[in-house]
């Protein structure tokens, strides 16, 4: 019966009635036709929840289990659309301290902090968009059961590429770090990051899987127990061990506010402070000030501050691990780690942060960054070949920042490190997600070297972690205090350590090879 020509639709109640069901009819196609686009951004959303500081590890499967579905029979601009879409909540969300670097850190407008916060999460957000479209392309959008067996390979190569080769590489809110604490933790030592991001991965696929009927449910279990059975195995296997007795360590957190870090007239108190605190623990073997500590150059606090220092901790038989900017050659700036007293070295920072210590993409990037009035470090690398600093009476590998989101890197100064040593300013980010998934960062270094690391921040989070990346001992945030305890000088190699990122994801590039000539062959049959 049409509507409009019914007489029972004269009344106007029964009007009322006709046109309300249509409007509800016609939303509930809108939804049933967008419903996985219009849930995207919260799965998305839900995968942020799955790392620190919530710490629901096992939301990055539900997340995961909810965008693969989505992928499933449907054309690959589609999927790339769905995939854009969970991007956005994903890093819209998980990165949104962007924002507080730039505007209330950086001294940036409020409308260039915007635009500028939104573009940085909208280029990301490409990335989970082009893993989709990557998928379906090469699965074809009919071939469900190629295409779910295919999707964790892709996942994990284009967060490969994002993690180490686009602009310096991104690695943050990459899904194998959500798994601290879980039985996948047990594969990191063995296949690091992308390894056990690729597992869980699969993991997710086969729940999806299982899902679309491909495969059992009793299989999807059984397989699943003993993936996961034999992380937790693996997790009672002893990689590395001690090599000499306990080091005494003191990590000092100055809590010093990035806005008043480098007035001149706050300097003084600065180099005070943390001059009275290191004195107060010379009974340390080791004591480490945070990233750039030093509100001045190397040649500027030398003579006068650094040298002294570096006098009285030779006495004390301690080693003192300080860090401040310093100046080359031909107007270089150097992100700087210096040891002073037994072993007096330096380290320059080698992997610098894009747009935070470099400037890529230029000129487009310093005249988008004039035109909204940000102003941003221009640092040189100090290349990989530079020697491991020592301290307590062995060497150790040094990150500064940014650099311990970086598997390579941490294993490049192995085995003769026996332990790492990271310094950080975080404080550009306040009391945002981003100290605590940079925590994450450092736990998951420990775990892939079996190392101990030792992390001094500014305003936090300072900690001591063990081997096994776990927190034996951290610092309460946003507070001037010293961190003290012990930690292990370690000898012997994970796995990981002998094997790297690179070989790992050509590996899993090369099985990603083998699906795609699988697939083909199957398509000439």
């Amino acid at each position: 019966m049409d509507v409009k020509d019914s007489s029972i639709a004269s009344t106007p109640k029964t009007a009322i009635f006709f046109r309300a069901y249509y409007k509800y009819k016609v939303n509930m196609d809108f939804l049933s036709r967008w419903r996985w686009e219009l849930c995207s951004p919260l799965a998305g959303l839900l995968l942020t929840f799955a790392f620190s500081p919530f710490n629901y590890s096992y939301l990055a499967v539900a997340s995961l289990v909810f965008v693969f579905l989505s992928w499933l029979g449907t054309s690959p601009v589609r999927v790339a659309l769905r995939g854009y879409l969970y991007g956005l909540g994903l890093f819209g969300s998980g990165i949104s301290w962007v924002y507080i670097s730039i505007h209330d850190y950086g001294g940036a407008p409020i409308v260039g902090s915007l635009l500028l916060t939104i573009l940085v999460v909208c280029f990301w957000a490409l990335f989970p968009a082009l893993t989709g479209y990557l998928s379906v392309k090469i699965a074809g959008k009919k071939n469900k059961n190629k295409l779910i067996w295919l999707i964790p390979f892709v996942w994990i190569l284009v967060e490969y590429f994002r993690g180490y080769w686009l602009l310096n590489g991104f690695p943050w809110l990459q899904i194998a770090y959500t798994q601290l604490g879980t039985p996948l933790q047990g594969f990191v030592p063995v296949m690091g990051v992308y390894g056990t991001g690729f597992l869980l991965a699969i993991t997710a696929s086969l729940i999806a899987a299982g899902c679309i009927r491909n495969i059992k449910y009793l299989n999807v279990g059984m397989i699943i127990t003993l993936l996961w059975g034999a992380g937790a195995y693996i997790q009672t296997i002893k990689w590395t061990e001690p090599i000499a007795e306990a080091i005494t360590v003191a990590l000092i957190q100055g809590n010093v506010a990035q806005d008043k870090k480098w007035l001149p007239e706050y300097r003084i108190k600065t180099l005070v402070d943390y001059q009275q605190m290191t004195v107060q623990n010379w009974g340390s073997d080791v004591i480490i000030w945070p990233e750039t500590a030093i509100p001045a150059y190397l040649s500027q606090v030398k003579a006068f501050y650094l040298d002294p220092l570096s006098a009285k901790a030779k006495a004390h038989n301690t080693d003192l691990i300080v860090s401040l900017p310093a100046t080359g050659r031909k107007n270089e700036y150097f992100n700087t780690v210096l040891t002073l007293g037994n072993h007096e070295g330096r380290y320059d920072k080698n992997h610098l942060l894009p747009f935070g210590e470099y400037l890529p993409l230029q000129p487009l990037s310093g005249f988008v960054l004039n035109l909204l009035n940000i102003r941003l470090g221009n640092f040189t690398s100090g290349g990989n070949d530079q020697k491991l600093l020592q301290a307590g009476g062995y060497p150790f590998a040094t990150s500064i920042c940014y650099e311990d989101a970086f598997g390579n890197e941490a294993i490049r100064g192995l085995p003769k490190a026996a332990y790492l040593v990271n310094v950080t300013n975080d404080a550009w980010f306040g009391d945002s997600l981003e100290p605590h998934q940079h925590m994450q960062l450092a736990q998951m270094r420990a775990l892939e070297t079996g190392r101990y690391m030792l992390r001094a921040t500014n305003t936090g989070v300072t900690a001591i972690v063990a081997p096994d990346g776990a927190i034996v001992k951290k610092a309460p945030m946003f507070k001037k205090t010293v961190l003290t305890g012990h930690f292990f000088p370690m000898g012997g190699m994970t796995p990981y350590a002998r094997l790297g990122d690179n070989i790992i994801s050509a590996i899993l590039g090369f099985f990603l090879l083998v699906l795609i000539m699988w697939k083909n062959n199957t398509d000439e049959s």
